[in-house]
């Protein structure tokens, strides 16, 4: 499902880097659960008189900080230690061919986060099979949850571009292009949402 927005597939080198090193992943994988709750939640605050739009995301954000406890308790089962990290460069260069202003910076969130959620749940996918129990069951259970999130995020761009007249499959296209880069083209650091190393 997430490849209906997708425009390019994950690099099975990026899928052998994951597979290899394993430990790094969960690591910033936790950060990008935090990170999705965080984003949520900032919607939250930006567009309050969207009654719809509040309170699916309220609900969201309280599934992803569950998503969060439950990769910190994985952590710990596996003795994989907390790191802090640096961002790596795929929120920022999506940001940086998202409009600034409105209302066309709402339409551009929510196609970011559902192109998010689409690349997180394809790259689930690519993994359960392939990393051991039980994180390979846990990233299947999870994959499942990202398409919903994907396909919530594309509903609500759809019904924000709907009600300002805006052309969300134009932005789509072009949001989505750069994101098929960043998920593709090497990448200095590793991450759960990097190009391959």
């Amino acid at each position: 499902m997430s490849e209906e927005i997708l425009l390019a597939v994950t690099p099975e080198s990026w899928v052998a880097t994951a597979c290899e090193r394993w430990q790094e992943l969960l690591v910033d994988h936790l950060a990008c659960e935090k990170k999705a709750a965080s984003t949520a939640v900032a919607l939250l605050f930006a567009y309050p008189e969207d009654v719809a739009l509040t309170q699916a995301l309220s609900r969201l954000a309280r599934e992803e900080l569950r998503h969060f406890e439950q990769v910190q308790t994985l952590m710990t089962e596996l003795q994989v230690p907390f790191a802090r990290a640096k961002p790596g460069r795929y929120a920022a260069g999506l940001r940086a061919v998202s409009h600034t202003f409105e209302p066309d910076r709402k339409l551009d969130l929510l196609l970011t986060g559902a192109l998010i959620e689409a690349r997180s749940a394809e790259r689930f996918a690519r993994l359960m099979s392939r990393l051991p129990a039980p994180l390979g069951r846990f990233y299947g259970q999870l994959q499942h949850s990202e398409a919903r999130h994907f396909q919530l995020y594309l509903r609500l761009a759809m019904q924000a571009a709907q009600e300002e007249g805006l052309n969300w499959r134009a932005r789509l296209a072009v949001l989505a292009g750069r994101e098929a880069e960043l998920a593709t083209q090497p990448d200095d650091q590793f991450r759960f949402h990097s190009g391959p190393p």
